[in-house]
């Protein structure tokens, strides 16, 4: 878990978030916080992330899930780039993309216009890939951070 510098860092970037994009196994760690236990013991910057992800509307990509286990989430069969340009185009707050998968087909498709990259000081050896096969981004770094703990927070964007 982050520490409590980087939580608050990370809960001010996720406000700006109207909708996240999910695959299911994304989906269903991140469901926790629609109601966690002994939510109100917790500290406040906890309890701020659960009133942001509760706060959000969730999308849902998954051929298997038959119904959604939280509020403002709708599931949806099958990825539809068209249909994600005309949401970004028309929201007026921020579209993330979480879950490997799901993000590797938004990249692909042209979608993702920032990226945001924490990088922690720890090694595990293992786990997916942050960036598919078989793209080409030029990034512009757009801002970074280092946090007291070691974690170095990255933001780029595509260039033109």
């Amino acid at each position: 878990a982050p520490d409590e510098e980087v939580h608050r860092f990370v809960n001010d970037l996720e406000r700006r978030v109207g909708t996240y994009l999910l695959g299911r196994r994304m989906y269903e760690t991140l469901l926790y916080w629609e109601d966690p236990p002994g939510l109100e013991a917790e500290p406040a910057v906890i309890q701020d992330f659960a009133a942001i992800w509760r706060g959000a509307d969730k999308l849902v990509y998954s051929t298997t899930l038959e119904r959604a286990s939280s509020a403002r989430t709708r599931i949806e069969r099958s990825f539809d780039p068209h249909a994600i340009r005309q949401m970004k185009d028309s929201a007026r707050q921020d579209v993330a993309v979480g879950g490997p998968h799901l993000a590797a087909e938004a990249i692909r498709a042209g979608l993702v216009d920032e990226f945001h990259l924490i990088v922690v000081p720890v090694v595990v050896g293992g786990g997916n890939r942050a960036l598919p096969d078989g793209v080409h981004l030029d990034l512009e770094l757009v801002d970074e951070r280092r946090f007291q703990g070691g974690a170095v927070y990255l933001h780029y964007r595509p260039r033109a």
